[in-house]
């Protein structure tokens, strides 16, 4: 049984089908902070983020996922669905999923 926020080999693939890409486990966990932000009409705050963030962060706006950051935050509907779907997995229904350590 997977922990809750951990990636886990359904996330992998749904990201990949979702994102057209892997995601790590960064990202993952960055997800829901850029959930909230978007939810509130908040903009990320650059004390809240590390280098490893930034780099996932600029890694999305370079693949036209978001826009703005710290001056205001943009999704695109696609980005959207995709980081709720991620989420409902690794947070919400994560204890129905193998652990990806232990496959």
């Amino acid at each position: 049984m997977a922990k809750r926020g951990q990636l886990t080999i359904q996330i992998k693939s749904l990201a990949s089908e979702l994102l057209g890409k892997e995601i790590s486990q960064v990202e993952l966990r960055l997800m829901p902070y850029a959930q909230y932000c978007l939810m509130n009409g908040k903009s990320i705050d650059p004390q809240r983020v590390n280098l490893a963030e930034r780099e996932v962060i600029s890694d999305w706006r370079k693949r036209g996922f978001i826009e703005g950051g710290a001056s205001g935050l943009g999704v695109t509907k696609e980005f959207w669905d995709a980081i709720n779907q991620i989420l409902w997995l690794g947070y919400i229904a994560y204890s129905e999923q193998e652990d990806s350590q232990a496959a």
